[in-house]
């Protein structure tokens, strides 16, 4: 089964502020899945330019909105992440919270950048997350960018109050790779030697 993205506000953003939407659909032919909070978040009158390009990837059925019915499971689990939390976790926000939502009750993935609001929740509720950074590195991998196209498109973001984690996409190149090696690499019990 081929999982569906639920994407927040924050890591579509990302992409719709420097215009590089279009890099998605490639990435995720019909798996871009729009929380109704998250764009009713992009529909905010002092960003017209955003919802203008978000709507015109809807139109074309590239990404398409999903509702969460009231009187439903999710809407549930929706409202503890927004209104009640459990003790001990936090109430988060509303695009991030139907993103989770909808990706724990379809089996999806959640496209967030918004790590230290939803790590909580990921991991509880046993989720995959992608950010904007993985999202830039997959699109690398299947050579839609390259190395320097990526850097401008960091730093663009950047320009445009984007969290990255990185100061340039290849520092994030960089970190993940030695991440990936690192996780890889066997790990043995310190022998002291005298």
């Amino acid at each position: 089964m081929i999982d569906l993205v639920f994407f927040d506000t924050d890591c579509l953003c990302s992409f719709l502020w420097v215009g590089n939407e279009r890099i998605l659909p490639l990435l995720y032919p019909g798996r871009i899945i729009i929380p109704r909070p998250v764009y009713t978040e992009i529909c905010n009158p002092r960003i017209p330019h955003l919802k203008n390009r978000l709507d015109s990837l809807l139109s074309e059925n590239l990404a398409s909105i999903q509702e969460i019915d009231i009187n439903s499971e999710e809407f549930q689990t929706y409202f503890q992440l927004i209104e009640a939390p459990y003790a001990g976790h936090a109430i988060i926000g509303n695009g991030e919270a139907a993103a989770i939502t909808l990706a724990k009750h379809r089996r999806g993935i959640v496209a967030s950048n918004n790590l230290s609001d939803i790590t909580t929740y990921i991991e509880e509720f046993n989720l995959k997350n992608i950010t904007t950074g993985d999202i830039l590195i997959a699109a690398l991998k299947k050579g839609f960018i390259d190395e320097s196209k990526g850097n401008t498109i960091w730093t663009q973001m950047l320009s445009k109050r984007r969290r990255l984690g990185a100061p340039s996409f290849t520092a994030y190149l960089q970190k993940n790779i030695a991440d990936d090696i690192t996780s890889l690499t066997p790990q043995f019990p310190q022998i002291s030697i005298r």
